[in-house]
């Protein structure tokens, strides 16, 4: 299932916050990342599991890649969240936070939903920071992407509007399913690769399911904190 849109119809407030992230995330990219060309900006930038745990930045010589990175290593929780490893990489992420980050935004304000999506991003890295410190693994890979945060936002999506209505594309048509149907089915996925990764196979393609499933909870626990109908009731 690949969703494309969702009922907006109870929508009061403009997505600024929504379409600020959006746009930082095409920017860096293209400006920054020169449409993924940049291999030395990615390795200065994005989160090392390593450097985290140890707060010193790490330098490979050139065959083993690694850049300098001129920021206090913790930073690149925050810069990674912004970077992506190639165009599908970021249409795809984009896309759901299009289609779900305005809900959440319009029920949070923008204040609140800011927070909650760097937080979850937070969280969302640590999570695979951990993974990686428990498993012995990866622990000098590079970790980039707006995954974690945006896992975080449908874990508070799907809690705040479960039988909010998604078209989504499924085998070739476009069809209408309620969130929980189309976003289970999400988290399902991401749990079983992330068990598989545990259980000792690589994490498929660089994805670092653990950043998936650690956003989706953080969302999960954290959206009632920022939940501003809940407040005011």
């Amino acid at each position: 299932m690949f969703p494309i849109s969702d009922d907006n119809s109870d929508r009061v407030r403009t997505a600024y916050v929504n379409y600020f992230l959006i746009a930082a995330n095409i920017l860096v990219f293209v400006f920054f990342q020169g449409m993924g060309a940049n291999q030395a900006f990615l390795l200065s930038f994005s989160t090392v599991p390593g450097e985290i745990l140890s707060g010193q930045d790490v330098v490979f010589d050139e065959a083993g890649q690694l850049g300098r990175t001129p920021i206090p290593v913790y930073g690149t929780l925050i810069t990674s969240m912004f970077m992506h490893g190639g165009i599908a990489h970021l249409a795809g992420n984009m896309l759901y936070l299009w289609v779900f980050g305005d809900n959440l935004e319009n029920r949070m304000g923008h204040q609140r939903y800011l927070a909650f999506y760097i937080i979850c991003g937070l969280l969302a890295s640590l999570a695979h920071v951990g993974t990686s410190y428990v498993t012995g693994k990866d622990l000098f890979i590079p970790s980039l992407g707006a995954s974690g945060a945006i896992s975080g936002v449908m874990g508070g999506y799907i809690l705040l509007f479960p039988r909010n209505k998604v078209n989504v594309i499924a085998i070739g048509s476009i069809v209408s399913v309620p969130a929980v149907v189309s976003l289970g089915i999400w988290i399902a996925l991401q749990v079983v690769n992330g068990l598989g990764m545990l259980g000792g196979a690589s994490e498929g393609g660089g994805v670092a399911y653990m950043a998936h499933i650690g956003g989706f909870v953080a969302g999960l626990l954290l959206v009632k904190l920022f939940d501003v109908k809940r407040r005011n009731t």
